[in-house]
């Protein structure tokens, strides 16, 4: 293993600066070197290509997908994104939808691909909370802000029946909500006519964050959007490289953790964010102490969460266990 040197692609976070500017590396290989692209999607398709990564960031569903077609990858329990998702339903002003149940028989556009992350979750929350069901909508697939086909680096499951089609060329979502064309978006970003202030688009649910610290009382959900995965072949090869790069991930995201706790003491002074301190506190009552925790036995209840999601929504070919997907020498995390 002394001689491997790891390829590593990932975007910049928080919880993973460290292993960019090199404070923390991976034990007992050669070198590390990491990697990233100017989006995330081109993260993911360089995976999936084999081009110049050994292990990657991964979204759970493109995970899932690439394990129904036989891809030879298994997971690090390590969850570099992790979001909320009642804020990431918009609609349009004029369409009538004040609330959830407005939602049948709507438009509904989705970036990239039917069920990207965010979407498994959105849909599965809106069912589980509001009896929302994805075969009484119509789904347009494209481009949040800019044009673009849908991902090919994937594969395009979905229940028989589905009323599922493209944009058209040339037409963003996000300007498609804007116009009308389409009644409401799930996206992963903001769309941009909302951040430029239109009067056209706004949230599904407003005030969000009420409803989603709730949730997550609830439920245990914080959910989770992205995994780290390598090739099995790569392990079994390398024995112990599966738990040292879930440990360089662990101590990375522990860095980045470290900042904030260094901003309470600083009184904010090193970030242009007036009263993060007061958020800090009050997520560590609702989290404890790690908000943002890595390994198997901490985030169960998403992972079967999404599981259950997935195989519902028509994703999977059957409903995986956590076990299946996990690396098994880090099933004791």
């Amino acid at each position: 293993m002394h001689e491997l040197d790891l390829r590593i692609g990932s975007f910049r976070y928080d919880n993973t600066e460290a292993l960019f500017t090199g404070a923390v590396t991976v034990d007992g290989v050669g070198s590390t070197t990491m990697s990233t692209a100017a989006t995330l999607p081109e993260v993911f398709a360089r995976l999936v290509r084999g081009e110049d990564v050994d292990v990657s960031e991964f979204g759970l569903t493109f995970f899932l997908r690439a394990l129904d077609q036989g891809a030879p990858f298994v997971a690090i329990p390590v969850f570099p994104v992790r979001l909320f998702r009642h804020s990431a339903v918009y609609v349009n002003a004029g369409s009538g939808i004040t609330g959830p149940a407005d939602l049948v028989d709507r438009t509904i556009g989705e970036f990239g691909v039917y069920g990207q992350d965010p979407g498994v979750w959105i849909k599965g929350i809106l069912a589980d909370e509001y009896g929302f069901r994805p075969e009484r909508n119509r789904w347009v697939i494209g481009g949040l802000d800019h044009p673009a086909p849908p991902f090919e680096f994937t594969s395009h499951p979905h229940p028989a029946g589905l009323d599922i089609t493209t944009a058209p060329e040339g037409a963003p979502l996000s300007d498609m909500l804007d116009n009308g064309e389409i009644d409401a978006l799930f996206t992963a970003n903001v769309p941009q006519p909302f951040l430029d202030g239109s009067p056209n688009i706004t949230r599904l649910f407003p005030d969000y964050e009420p409803l989603e610290r709730d949730y997550y009382r609830r439920t245990g959900n914080f959910p989770i959007m992205h995994t780290v995965v390598a090739r099995r072949e790569l392990l079994a090869a390398n024995p112990g490289l599966a738990r040292a790069i879930y440990t360089a991930f662990h101590d990375a995201k522990e860095a980045g953790a470290e900042r904030y706790r260094k901003f309470r003491r600083l009184y904010e002074a090193p970030v242009m964010l007036p009263w993060v301190n007061a958020l800090v506190e009050e997520n560590d009552r609702l989290f404890g102490e790690d908000w943002w925790p890595y390994g198997v036995s901490a985030n169960r209840t998403e992972l079967d969460t999404f599981l259950r999601y997935h195989h519902e929504q028509g994703l999977s070919a059957r409903r995986r266990t956590v076990e299946e997907i996990i690396a098994p020498e880090l099933l004791d995390t």
